[in-house]
């Protein structure tokens, strides 16, 4: 079975990156404040509080690990570790297994984050950049082409790769029968973070990741690597794993997956 990474990224706005681009600003200023003038300013001049991707700082890596030894979902590292740790976890993970990466957006956001940010910490991460000068397979099939499956952006492919077409992650979970979001999104992240809610954001970001792997499943199914049988058999070890795991928000995901097929 080749191992499979199903990842999201959860972020706040870059304090330090917002200071060193705009040195006129007080020095005076908390971090809070520093991002709450760079928010209200790009609304005033975007009519969105959406930050450019390069200062997105990393705040939480989710995944969902699934291989021969069964099925696994966490938030890497601690709520406290320096983004660079984050950054090196997840690419230390690509290092030793080459997994396939599945992502939902990963390569409109996910992905072009941690480039930026891979790049202004120096995280080395030669296996997740070959194209084929160290491994002649990775010519044709990589991490950075967009057409290979060594990286599958779930929404950009089942969109036909037209942006026009895109459909937001919680709509198609619910719509599958999957619990979707519960409680919060992705606007919300920053607020809950600066509010000291570190483990509700973690917590938000395993259950996107395993909707992503859930709606993964389905489309394996549609693809024809799964059949009924082993498509179901799949589903229920997601189940049973998460039956197993003590978390709160595990109770609330299954509670809500419940009543989404009464």
């Amino acid at each position: 079975m080749t191992p499979t990474l199903v990842f999201d990224l959860e972020t706040i706005p870059d304090a330090h990156g917002l200071r060193s681009l705009n040195p006129g600003w007080d020095p005076e200023l908390s971090d809070t404040q520093v991002i709450e003038r760079a928010l209200a300013e790009r609304r005033e001049t975007h009519g969105t509080d959406f930050l450019p991707l390069h200062l997105h700082k990393v705040a939480v890596v989710g995944c969902v690990f699934r291989d021969s030894s069964g099925f696994r979902v966490k938030t890497l590292g601690q709520a406290t570790d320096p983004e660079a740790a984050l950054l090196a976890g997840f690419f230390k993970t690509i290092d030793r297994y080459t997994p396939r990466l599945v992502s939902w957006n990963g390569s409109g956001f996910d992905l072009p984050v941690l480039h930026y940010r891979s790049l202004i910490h120096g995280v080395p991460a030669p296996r997740y950049w070959d194209t084929g000068d160290d491994d002649r397979d990775f010519k044709f099939n990589n991490y950075i082409s967009r057409y290979h499956t060594r990286h599958i952006d779930l929404m950009d492919l089942l969109a036909k790769y037209n942006g026009r077409a895109n459909a937001p992650l919680d709509d198609l979970a619910k719509l599958c029968g999957f619990p979707g979001k519960l409680g919060m999104d992705g606007s919300q992240v920053w607020q809950a973070w600066q509010q000291g809610r570190a483990d509700e954001v973690r917590a938000y970001c395993e259950t996107d990741v395993v909707n992503t792997w859930l709606v993964y499943c389905r489309f394996r199914l549609l693809k024809g690597e799964l059949d009924a049988v082993s498509y179901q058999a799949e589903i229920d070890l997601v189940r049973s794993s998460l039956e197993q795991n003590p978390a709160p928000h595990w109770k609330d995901y299954l509670a809500a997956w419940h009543a989404s097929r009464a």
